[in-house]
C-alpha cells in the first residue's frame, strides 16, 4: 500500500469546515488547521467573540493547538492553512514559531500582514497564496453582508 499524500485543496477545505463554524456561531467566518507529516494536528476558528478576546484569532488558537499536541513550541515541520490571510499579530506568531510553510486562501486587503512586507515571517516558512480563494472570500463576504442588513 503506498503513502497517501493529500493536496493543498483537500487541507484548505478542512480549514473552511473551521470557518463555516465560525459563521454559524456568529465569529468572522476565518478557519485554520496545522498539518504535520499529513496529518491535521489542530483545529480552530475565531473565538473573539465567544471568549471576549481579540486575539483569539483562528491562526493563534491552531498555533495553541498544535504545539500542545506535538510537545514543542516550533513548528518547523508543519503547514498552517487558513482561509483568510493572516494579520499583523498571527504573522508575528507564526515568525516565533519558524512554522514551516503558510497555505492561506483570500487576501485581506485591509488588515493583511502583506500591508507591512513579508519580512514578517520567519525567513525560512514558504507561502502559498490564494489556494480555493473565491470560496473562502464569499464566506466573508456572506458573512458581513449579513451582519449590515
Amino acid at each position: 500500500m503506498g503513502l497517501t499524500v493529500f493536496s493543498d485543496e483537500y487541507f484548505m477545505n478542512e480549514a473552511l469546515k473551521e470557518a463555516r463554524a465560525a459563521f454559524d456561531e456568529g465569529e468572522v467566518p476565518v478557519g485554520a488547521v496545522i498539518v504535520c507529516k499529513d496529518r491535521i494536528v489542530a483545529r480552530a476558528h475565531n473565538l473573539t467573540e465567544t471568549l471576549k478576546d481579540v486575539t483569539a484569532h483562528a491562526e493563534m488558537q491552531a498555533f495553541t493547538a498544535a504545539s500542545n499536541y506535538l510537545n514543542s513550541k516550533y513548528l518547523h515541520d508543519c503547514t498552517l492553512y487558513v482561509t483568510l490571510e493572516p494579520c499583523i499579530m498571527c504573522a508575528g506568531g507564526a515568525y516565533w514559531t519558524q512554522i514551516g510553510r503558510i497555505v492561506y486562501g483570500a487576501d485581506d486587503e485591509k488588515r493583511g500582514y502583506s500591508l507591512v512586507g513579508t519580512q514578517v515571517l520567519h525567513p525560512s516558512t514558504l507561502l502559498e497564496k490564494g489556494v480555493l480563494a473565491g470560496p473562502c472570500s464569499r464566506l466573508l463576504t456572506e458573512f458581513f453582508r449579513k451582519k449590515r442588513s
